[in-house]
């Protein structure tokens, strides 16, 4: 049964004798419940969760093998090749059926979707991060309807894109032959990573909704603070509407007033939000509704916090400055680097949410950066951030690829950008959008262009199509919001002694550059974004996805496990450079953990001690999205690594 939205308090007007019906409020129903799925051209069906991706809903079916146990990934690879279906129906009330408008929305599908409403084509999809509406109301009747979702193959979809280019674009970490990651909006580490497997999904991976009204409703409202004063703020709220709002009231908290886009609020003595270690997290709520009649039809709440942010990023006497001010005052910015907590997104609950924020919070951190190969992360996560006081520097969803320049191409990003930065900009958390990972640093030192054997024609077209995207379309998208942009992240290579006096900076030398630990207390830049080492899992964490014959690093298990292309051997230099040979696999996790805890001992203390030469300090990474050797503080099973508690005590230490 559809249920109506929660709705604020209401003075109805008593209203004469009349024909005309008297207005209804906003109607909305949840449409996650039974789902059935199956392989296209299969007529054997199975209960399917929503939100979900198509590897758990094989797994809960007991279709496929668990995915993180042993090798079982090898296996599983076939799936990414095929097309799923999922289907259900759709039962419409006559109450339903009046309404002017029956919108049926997707809050995320992955990613290729052809949607049919009784055998009716009324959607396709392209992008794994934006949510899609259609209106149904002349596809539907009353009663049952069906409804079905149809996952086309990312890998078959694109492969022609892939073919009529011409030459190969740079595809992240994607290790096979046919790399179609940079043509399809979908999170990168899917096509895997260096500390991740490869499981391109596909599904109905945020929830499903039917809304119904019949003049108009509230699409979002956006909150802009255009004055803050110690005695008072002025805060400006845009109510974005779909539908008529002629004659129409709008009402902001108890005060009615004749529609107006624009609402102005006056807040006295208003409270600062503040990063944590600074001052409180302060949030006010305000709920705004739509009338007609004096009869409420929509209503929103909507929650904000009042700071300013600023990026220096301007020459000084030592370089090129790059420090955050928070409410006028600069902010050594403490952190990591985050990822998706699993390889599929749907199944992580709001208590691991909670539980991995709150650690951050615990480790003395005041930013987080949502690196750009994973996702725009769900509500939770920026809600528990406003409330913990950790900033987030958010990358938009670019990492280690070049991408096509075609004007299909960039109107979907742009779409997806300006649906993301407006559902973000009311969270005081956010910091700072970020246009990519790794891309321009890559571009001009990684030597791509030797690799790839591109012409001087094709370097200049792909390098052309990547300035249009960076460095106009989404800077353009990001000037609607109160916080600063960066086409890229790093804005300085680690390559050259001289680059550790501007701007930000990615530091390998240890790892990728196989340098000692001791390089961290030389090359120190003027924010570190990244910049970590290796350690295996918790024991516990290890036996739960392998056997115990599995338990040596020469084991098939442990071989494929290690996703990076030096992880094992670097390791085990550092553990018998630092303390000494491994009596066993035990010992050896042991040691992986102490070395990764020097390793962001010593660097975490130089980039502190520098007495404002460097203004922040993030290493790679908080957390883990599956159980293996990678660079998080906090593993898979949400047990806290050595690092994690050398980093809480260097941290809280210095508040």
């Amino acid at each position: 049964m559809i249920r109506s939205c929660t709705l604020l308090p209401v003075i109805l007007l008593l209203i004469g004798c009349s024909e005309q019906a008297p207005p209804t409020p906003l109607l909305s129903e949840k449409l996650n419940d039974n789902w059935r799925f199956a392989k296209v051209g299969d007529t054997l069906t199975y209960p399917a969760e929503v939100p979900g991706t198509i590897h758990t809903d094989l797994l809960a079916n007991n279709l496929i093998n668990d995915p993180f146990y042993r090798n079982n990934e090898l296996e599983l690879q076939w799936i990414e090749n095929e097309s799923w279906e999922y289907s259900t129906v759709v039962n419409i009330s006559g109450e339903v059926k009046s309404r002017q408008h029956i919108l049926l929305r997707f809050e995320g599908l992955d990613t290729y979707a052809e949607v049919k409403l009784n055998n009716r084509l009324i959607l396709e999809t392209d992008n794994m991060f934006r949510s899609w509406e259609v209106d149904i109301g002349d596809n539907v009747k009353t009663g049952p309807n069906e409804l079905m979702v149809r996952f086309l193959s990312p890998i078959t979809v694109n492969k022609a894109k892939l073919d009529s280019l011409g030459y190969q674009l740079p595809a992240g970490c994607e290790a096979v032959e046919t790399k179609v990651s940079p043509f399809t909006r979908k999170a990168a580490y899917h096509f895997g990573w260096d500390w991740c497997p490869r499981f391109v999904t596909c599904g109905i991976w945020r929830p499903v909704q039917l809304i119904a009204y019949d003049d108009c409703r509230i699409k979002d409202i956006q909150v802009r603070v255009l004055e803050i004063t110690n005695s008072h703020a002025i805060v400006e709220y845009d109510v974005i509407t779909d539908g008529q709002t002629k004659g129409l009231q709008v009402q902001l908290n108890s005060k009615v007033i004749p529609f107006t886009k624009l609402i102005t609020d006056t807040i006295y003595n208003p409270v600062r939000w503040w990063p944590n270690g600074h001052g409180d997290q302060a949030m006010y709520t305000r709920s705004i509704g739509l009338l007609k009649e004096d009869v409420l039809i929509d209503s929103r709440e909507v929650s904000f916090g009042l700071r300013t942010v600023e990026l220096v990023n301007e020459p000084d006497a030592i370089g090129t400055s790059f420090y955050f001010k928070i409410n006028g005052h600069p902010i050594f910015m403490k952190g990591a680097n985050y990822i998706p907590q699993d390889m599929f997104v749907p199944r992580v609950s709001d208590a691991q949410y909670r539980k991995l924020l709150i650690a951050a919070k615990e480790a003395g951190m005041n930013m987080l950066r949502v690196w750009g190969g994973g996702i725009y992360e769900n509500d939770i996560f920026y809600d528990l951030c406003d409330s913990l006081g950790l900033l987030v520097w958010q990358d938009f969803m670019f990492a280690g690829s070049m991408y096509p320049g075609d004007s299909a191409f960039v109107e979907n990003v742009k779409k997806e950008a300006i649906e993301n930065v407006q559902r973000l900009n009311n969270h005081p958390c956010i910091a700072l959008w970020c246009g990519n990972n790794e891309i321009e640093v890559a571009w001009q030192n990684w030597g791509w262009q030797k690799k790839y054997g591109y012409s001087p024609a094709d370097s200049l077209k792909i390098w052309n199509d990547y300035l249009h995207l960076f460095r106009k379309v989404l800077p353009e998208v990001a000037a609607r919001t109160n916080v600063p942009y960066v086409s890229t992240s790093p804005l300085s290579n680690w390559g050259t002694p001289e680059n550790f006096n501007h701007s930000s900076m990615h530091y390998w030398g240890v790892w990728h550059g196989k340098e000692d630990l001791e390089r961290f207390e030389n090359n120190i830049g003027r924010f570190m974004v990244e910049y970590g080492f290796q350690s295996y899992p918790n024991m516990e964490t290890i036996l739960a996805y392998t056997d115990t014959d599995d338990l040596d690093l020469s084991s098939k298990a442990m071989i494929n496990r290690q996703k990076s292309y030096i992880g094992n051997e670097e390791i085990m230099r550092m553990i018998e450079r630092y303390y000494h040979q491994p009596s066993d696999f035990a010992e050896f996790l042991v040691l992986s953990q102490k070395v990764q805890a020097l390793a962001l001992e010593k660097a975490i203390t130089s980039h502190i001690n520098t007495d404002g030469h460097c203004m922040g300090t993030l290493f790679w990474q908080l957390n883990d999205c599956w159980p293996g050797p990678s660079w998080s503080v906090i593993d898979y099973a949400g047990k806290k690594k050595r690092g994690y508690f050398t980093v809480q005590g260097l941290f809280v230490g210095e508040e």
